[in-house]
């Protein structure tokens, strides 16, 4: 059974940064897809950046050029570099495992870590 566990989360002022982090137990090497979802209270949960296997990305248009997304299947870990951030990057950050681009029923989720942005 894979486990992904989420660290890194906080409270930061507008214009700094956090890294988080998602240890996958089992082998990272064999989920095609790892990715980033967050949701904001009354909000929907919306990709913001996803990686493939293969180190193919995708990032939603809202953290282009301000956030990074990186595996290290050796450390069966996904990484997140949030820079610049702003009040609206707050939210409930998850990661993801799956087959897939696209999320199914089959996907590994973590419980997700709070990201506070405020002055």
């Amino acid at each position: 059974q894979v486990q992904l566990v989420e660290s890194g989360g906080g409270l930061v002022q507008p214009g700094g940064s956090l890294r988080l982090s998602c240890v996958v137990s089992g082998s990272l090497f064999s989920i095609y897809v790892m990715g980033w979802y967050r949701q904001a209270p009354g909000n929907k949960r919306e990709l913001v950046a996803s990686i493939s296997i293969g180190g193919t990305t995708d990032y939603a248009d809202s953290v282009k050029g301000r956030f990074a997304i990186a595996r290290d299947n050796a450390k069966n870990t996904l990484y997140l570099q949030m820079n610049s951030l702003k009040p609206e990057d707050t939210a409930v950050y998850y990661c993801r495992g799956g087959n897939s681009w696209y999320v199914s029923a089959d996907d590994y989720w973590g419980q997700g870590t709070q990201v506070t942005v405020s002055s």
